[in-house]
């Protein structure tokens, strides 16, 4: 299979919808139609999420504190690198990624693999910034249920962030001073 027809090869179903992944893809493995379940997934998700917190009772707060949003968006960083490239997480992966080498620290760099959804969830779990939208709207779903909980959970998330920046500091002022 080519890779100009690879693209549209990868899409089952009606001509007009492997013409449309065509068009748009160039003849590239960009297959748009693989990522509608991933947010079909996310959608319900949030949409179940919304539904049980509204007949829980409990209300929207009226504004969400600048020191909380800051805490959150440190927190949703490390927790979307930690599950998109950490050794340790490796395994949660492995299923629909390929090890390639070695990343910084304890980071490893990996492909996705497969066709289809099988493909779409690796490109998910091994990009950070694409894992950043879930594991933000994780993080702020705890918020919203127990604020104090989601502080602690931010705040360790948090305290290991500025220690991988310490660590890098000091890796980087050993290599400059030796």
């Amino acid at each position: 299979m080519s890779v100009r027809s690879g693209a549209a090869e990868a899409v089952s179903g009606p001509a007009p919808l492997r013409q449309l992944v065509e068009h748009y893809s160039h003849g590239e493995d960009v297959v748009p139609t693989r990522y509608a379940a991933l947010i079909g997934v996310y959608a319900a998700g949030v949409a179940g999420f919304s539904l049980l917190f509204h007949r829980s009772g409990r209300r929207l707060p009226a504004r969400i504190g600048a020191g909380d949003i800051a805490l959150l968006g440190v927190a949703t960083f490390k927790l979307s690198r930690l599950i998109a490239r950490d050794k340790v997480t490796s395994f949660l992966r492995a299923p629909f990624t390929r090890y390639k080498g070695q990343g910084p620290a304890s980071e490893v760099q990996e492909e996705p693999r497969g066709e289809g959804l099988r493909r779409g969830v690796g490109e998910l779990a091994t990009c950070p910034f694409c894992m950043g939208q879930w594991a933000g709207t994780a993080l702020m779903g705890l918020y919203l249920v127990d604020a104090p909980a989601a502080r602690t959970v931010a705040a360790l998330l948090s305290a290991v962030t500025v220690s991988d920046a310490l660590q890098y500091a000091e890796t980087a002022l050993h290599r400059t001073a030796g």
